[in-house]
C-alpha cells in the first residue's frame, strides 16, 4: 500500500507567504550557529585546559555537559515551542545563547565552564527544533519546503566545516574565549531581522506543559547518555549500570505517562506511522556511524599525519561541499526516484566510504581520504534532508515542533552512542600498543598524552613509543571505519524496508 507524505490537512490552502525566503535566511543564522559552536569546543579544548586546569573528570564534563543538556532538552523545549510560539522561543533562545557565550568566553574556573556550558546548551535546546518547525509553517508549497529544508541541512553541514576552519583561525590569532565571541554578531543579526521577518506559530489548543514529562525526558535522556559514554570509556561500573537502569526507567515513565495525558508533551502516536518511525531511526543510525568515525580522524589529521588545526579543518571540507550540494537536490531526487531509494542509497555510499576507510595507513594520501569524506557528504546530505522532509511533512503543522524535537534528539543520541561505542573499539585498541622501557602508562590514555609525553622523553624512547603509539591508533581507527560500515549498510537495508510506498508530495 502506498502512503504519500502530504499535509496532515488535505483542505488547507497552500499559501505562498510573502518574505519566506528572507525569514529562512534567519533560520538558517541560527543552524549556523549551533552547527559551529558543537565543533570549535574540540579545537580550544587544549587552551582551555592549560588556562583553567582542570582535573581529568572536569574536562570531560565541559566537553559532556553541552551535548547532555541539549539532547534532554530537546523534546520539551520543542513542545514548549509549540505552546507558546516558536519565534518567541527561537528569539529568546538565541539572546540566551549569545549573553551565555560571553559567559564562556571569559570564565576563570573549571567549575564556571561547566555551569556556563550547561546553560548554553539549555539555550541551544531552543534552536534546532524551533528553526525546522518554522520551515514547516513557512512553506505550504512541499516542493519549496523540501528545498528549504535542504537549505537548512546544507546550512548545518556547512557549520561543521565552518567550525573547526573559523576555530583554527581564531586561535592561532586570538586567545581561546574568542571562539565563543563569534557568537555574538550571528546572534544580533539574527534577533533584530528575525523580530520583523519571522511569523509567530504555535499549536492553537496546546494544553499544559506538563512539568513531570519534562523533568523525565530530562534525567531519562541524560543518564542514558552518560552511561553509553562512560561505559565506553571506563568499562561497566556500578555507577555506569545504576545510571543506565535509571535512564531507562525514566524514559519508560515519560512513554507511559504521554500515552495517558489528554494533551502530551510527545504525541508518542506519531511512531506508528512507518515513515516517520524509519526516518528517524535512518538519523540515529546515521549519526552512530559517523560521528565517532569524524570524532577520531580530526585526530588521524592532526596528531598522526602531523597537520595543523587550520589545516586539518580545510581537509575535511569534501564531506561539507558533498552535503550542501546533495542536500539543496535532494528533494528533486527523491521526487524522480523515490525516498527509500534516496535514502538508502545515501546511508550505503556512507557505509561504503567508512569501508574504504578500513585500508588507511599512517601514510594514506589526501586524495583517498578526500574522496572518502566527498562521499560520506553526498550520502548524508541525501538522507538527512529526505528523512527531515519525511518527519515534518507527516504530522500536522501544530505539532511541528515536537516532531523536530523528535529528529533532533536522534541526531543527539546517535552522536553519543557513535562517539561511545565507535570510540570504545579505537580506544580499545590504542591501550593495547606496546611501547618501549620507560614509556609512561598516561600515553596509554590517548594518542594526545603520547604525543605530550614524548615531549618529555629523550629522543631514542620518544621516537619508537610515538611510532608505537601513532600505528595502534591507525589500527583502532581503521576496525571502528568498518564497525561504522556495517552499522550504515545494515541502516541502508532497515531504511529500505521501513520507507516502502513513502513519496514526498509532488503537488503545489
Amino acid at each position: 500500500m502506498t502512503s504519500t507524505v502530504q499535509t496532515a490537512n488535505p483542505t488547507e490552502a497552500v499559501t505562498k507567504r510573502p518574505g519566506r525566503w528572507l525569514a529562512l535566511s534567519v533560520l538558517v543564522l541560527a543552524v549556523l550557529l549551533v552547527a559551529v559552536d558543537a565543533t570549535v569546543l574540540g579545537l580550544a579544548t587544549p587552551y582551555i585546559s592549560e588556562d583553567l586546569k582542570p582535573s581529568g573528570t572536569q574536562l570531560l564534563w565541559i566537553g559532556d555537559v553541552y551535548s547532555f543538556v541539549i539532547a534532554g532538552l530537546l523534546v520539551s523545549m520543542g513542545s514548549l515551542g509549540d505552546r507558546i510560539g516558536r519565534k518567541r522561543i527561537l528569539l529568546v533562545g538565541a539572546t540566551a545563547f549569545g549573553a551565555i557565550s560571553v559567559l564562556n568566553a571569559y570564565a576563570t574556573t573549571p567549575e564556571m565552564m561547566i555551569v556556563a556550558r550547561a546553560l548554553l546548551g539549555v539555550a541551544g535546546a531552543t534552536l534546532m527544533p524551533a528553526t525546522l518547525a518554522l520551515i514547516r509553517n513557512l512553506f505550504h508549497d512541499p516542493r519549496e519546503r523540501s528545498l528549504a529544508i535542504g537549505i537548512w541541512g546544507a546550512t548545518a553541514s556547512a557549520g561543521t566545516a565552518v567550525g573547526p576552519i573559523a576555530g583554527g583561525f581564531l586561535l592561532e590569532h586570538f586567545w581561546w574565549g574568542s571562539v565563543f565571541l563569534i557568537n555574538l554578531p550571528v546572534m544580533v543579526v539574527l534577533v533584530l531581522v528575525g523580530i520583523k521577518l519571522l511569523p509567530e506559530s504555535r499549536n492553537p489548543s496546546p494544553g499544559p506543559w506538563d512539568m513531570i514529562s519534562v523533568a523525565l525526558s530530562l534525567v531519562g535522556m541524560i543518564a542514558v547518555v552518560y552511561a553509553v559514554k562512560e561505559a565506553a570509556s571506563h568499562g561497566f561500573t556500578w555507577v555506569t549500570l545504576a545510571a543506565g537502569l535509571l535512564g531507562a526507567a525514566a524514559l519508560y515513565g515519560f512513554v507511559r505517562r504521554q500515552l495517558t495525558l489528554p494533551a502530551p508533551l510527545l504525541d508518542m502516536r506519531l511512531f506508528r506511522s512507518r515513515g516517520f518511525s524509519g526516518a528517524v531511526l535512518a538519523d540515529l543510525l546515521t549519526i552512530l556511524g559517523l560521528s565517532g568515525l569524524v570524532f577520531f580522524l580530526s585526530q588521524f589529521l592532526q596528531l598522526v599525519q602531523g597537520r595543523g588545526p587550520l589545516e586539518a579543518g580545510l581537509a575535511e571540507l569534501p564531506a561539507a561541499v558533498g552535503a550542501v550540494v546533495a542536500g539543496l537536490i535532494a528533494g528533486r531526487v527523491a521526487r524522480r526516484f523515490s525516498v527509500r531509494a534516496v535514502v538508502s542509497g545515501g546511508l550505503a555510499a556512507i557505509g561504503l566510504a567508512l569501508a574504504v576507510l578500513t585500508v588507511i595507513d599512517r601514510s594514506t594520501g589526501y586524495p583517498l581520504l578526500g574522496a572518502a569524506l566527498l562521499v560520506v557528504g553526498v550520502g548524508a546530505g541525501f538522507s538527512f534532508t529526505v528523512t527531515s522532509d519525511v518527519i515534518l511533512s507527516s504530522v500536522p503543522k501544530e505539532q511541528a515542533g515536537a516532531a523536530s524535537a523528535v529528529s533532533e534528539t536522534a541526531y543527539e543520541l546517535g552522536a553519543a552512542l557513535g562517539i561511545a561505542v565507535l570510540g570504545s573499539i579505537v580506544t580499545g585498541v590504542y591501550r593495547d600498543f606496546t611501547g618501549p622501557a620507560g614509556t609512561p602508562a598516561g600515553a596509554h590514555e590517548s594518542l594526545g598524552g603520547a604525543v605530550e609525553a614524548a615531549a618529555g622523553m629523550p629522543g631514542q624512547t620518544a621516537g619508537p613509543m610515538l611510532d608505537a603509539a601513532r600505528q595502534s591508533f591507525v589500527d583502532g581507527l581503521a576496525l571502528a571505519s568498518g564497525a561504522g560500515a556495517v552499522v550504515l549498510l545494515a541502516a541502508a537495508v532497515a531504511a529500505w524496508f521501513m520507507l516502502r510506498g513513502q513519496r514526498l508530495d509532488s503537488r503545489p
